[in-house]
């Protein structure tokens, strides 16, 4: 075997491989979050997210204090973005209306490349202004400090007292005196605990097992349950007494001033709020405007500003270019209202 016609041989094949190496397509699967959709929207297409960058998304998640077993009121316009990123962080564990202006409700389809569970997608609501403003309760809304966080916490059985737990600890006596013959059967006590009632719109999203399966026998992938459905009438009268928990307001199409003295009554005492916008002008004006009622306090307009670096083997220096801007946040805390 001549070894001059096999050596270029190898060194094509080593030369394929390094250039396949540098110049072949690679495809890196990850799991979509906040972040990636939010960087991703603010390349391509700024406008349909209202140019919210993905620090102005944190931060209003942050003033907005979203947590596990929130009631979140949201008026997102910006796609979805909102919605999507307030589902995340709540996990499956409190609830998140989307509120609008009008008959028509606002596009959400953003929340569809969040890849979110059955559960976080069912407690995902919309729901029209109206609606909402006509159950509010006309008494005083509650705190959130005042001990309502017990919204989807079920309560425990009913444990027997002492006498009854004494009773059932001590043995039973089974002879009879004076001769009497008297026959004693013990009946057990039925302690069921009753199952935890829940929404309808939970049982929704069951899926059966035969769901799963095509014509031809092959498994598929099961169908999530849609997000932004109408509300139960218990949840819708629940939220009319007791309020939200937070609010999050990004429309940057409507007046801001307007809009939030409408949403602000629906929010608990104590709950904070946080509103964005593209320019600063509507945010200072709802400022004043809040200030004059005394319905808030607390109120501070901030600008986020990020700046991205390049981080490499024993250097690291900031990115050449930057966007300079990323919008303005209202911040507050809602206050019960004076009477004049």
């Amino acid at each position: 075997m001549r070894t001059d016609l096999v050596q270029p041989v190898r060194l094509q094949e080593k030369y394929k491989l390094k250039k396949q190496k540098k110049y072949a397509p690679k495809v890196l699967l990850r799991r979509p979050s906040s972040r990636s959709i939010c960087e991703t929207y603010f390349k391509k297409y700024p406008a349909r997210i209202g140019f919210m960058r993905v620090d102005a998304l944190s931060l209003l998640l942050s003033m907005a204090n979203v947590g596990a077993y929130s009631d979140v009121l949201a008026v997102d316009m910006v796609g979805g973005l909102v919605v999507g990123s307030v589902a995340e962080r709540l996990g499956g564990t409190g609830y998140v209306c989307s509120t609008y202006l009008g008959s028509a409700p606002s596009s959400i389809d953003i929340i569809r490349m969040y890849n979110l569970s059955s559960d976080m997608t069912s407690r995902i609501f919309q729901a029209p202004l109206g609606d909402l403003c006509s159950l509010q309760s006309a008494g005083d809304a509650p705190s959130v400090l005042s001990g309502s966080i017990q919204r989807d916490l079920v309560e425990p059985a009913a444990v027997p007292d002492e006498s009854l737990q004494s009773s059932l600890a001590k043995p039973i006596n089974t002879e009879v005196s004076d001769g009497n013959a008297q026959s004693m059967t013990v009946q057990p006590i039925n302690m069921e605990v009753p199952e935890p009632a829940t929404d309808d719109h939970l049982n929704q999203g069951d899926i059966s097992m035969s769901d799963c399966k095509g014509s031809n026998g092959n498994s598929i992938a099961p169908k999530a349950p849609r997000a932004g459905k109408a509300p139960s009438p218990e949840r819708m009268k629940y939220w009319g007494e007791h309020g939200f928990s937070s609010l999050i307001v990004a429309a940057p199409d409507h007046e801001v001033e307007s809009v939030v003295a409408d949403l602000l009554p629906l929010l608990s005492y104590s709950a904070p709020f946080a509103i964005y916008h593209q320019y600063l002008q509507p945010l200072a004006t709802c400022m004043h405007s809040l200030q004059a009622s005394k319905m808030a306090i607390g109120l501070q307009i901030t600008e986020p500003w990020l700046r991205e670096y390049q981080v490499l083997p024993s250097r690291t220096h900031p990115h050449m270019q930057m966007n300079a801007f990323g919008g303005y946040i209202l911040s507050g805390i809602r206050i019960h209202r004076p009477d004049p």
